[in-house]
């Protein structure tokens, strides 16, 4: 399916009125495709594999902000090290001690962002609150990875109220540790990005609205 690109520019100037970054997920999209964005100015795309990351990187601008997105193994972590821009889905001790590792060995700083689980679904990935604080306690350990804030996937259900009251959970969070220098919220993707932007998500990973359904 073609790009939309009436559909990018509205979600682009929703996010802008909001101060909130528009991440373009583009997993499973061609390299052409996001060219196409790219050509108009787009510099953030988020990837939810990593063999397809690879592939992507080497054949697109080297100017591009690639965020991975998705479940994330340790033993994947070494292949975008050195080129990653933001990692969104650390949600482990183990994960992060590895990143921590990588960038050591990369010689350089891996921004990332501490996914926390708000759904219930058993699918969904992500750290419960004891994890959540028992990660951010050790970030003293790790001088070479920098948390910057917190990532969260909602249900996916028509019921508002379901979405409202785990995005709730996750705002309340965000601004409970924003005095430790935590910048991001990444929440809403292309069914609920709208009602993310008003529980103070700053950065939104829309696809399908843009791209069409896979």
């Amino acid at each position: 399916m073609a790009v939309n690109i009436e559909a990018y520019f509205s979600i682009l100037n929703q996010a802008q009125a909001k101060h909130a970054q528009l991440i373009v997920v583009s997993k499973k999209q061609t390299v052409q495709d996001i060219k196409i964005l790219y050509d108009l100015g787009h510099r953030d795309f988020g990837e939810n594999y990593v063999q397809e990351l690879q592939e992507k990187q080497t054949q697109l601008p080297q100017d591009i902000r690639w965020h991975f997105i998705g479940h994330l193994q340790t033993n994947k972590l070494k292949y975008i090290a050195p080129y990653i821009y933001l990692i969104q889905s650390i949600d482990s001790l183990k994960l992060m001690f590895e990143l921590h590792n990588q960038a050591l060995k990369c010689h350089r700083k891996i921004p990332f962002l501490i996914e926390y689980k708000i759904s219930q679904e058993p699918t969904k990935a992500g750290a419960d609150t004891k994890t959540l604080e028992m990660l951010l306690g050790h970030l003293t350990q790790c001088p070479n990875i920098h948390c910057q804030g917190f990532m969260g996937m909602g249900s996916v259900t028509h019921d508002d109220e379901v979405t409202k009251n785990e995005f709730k959970i996750i705002s309340s969070k965000f601004l409970e540790h924003q005095s430790q220098e935590l910048s991001i919220l990444s929440l809403g993707m292309s069914n609920d990005y709208k009602l993310a932007l008003s529980y103070h998500s700053n950065m939104i990973r829309i696809g399908s609205l843009i791209f069409g359904n896979r």
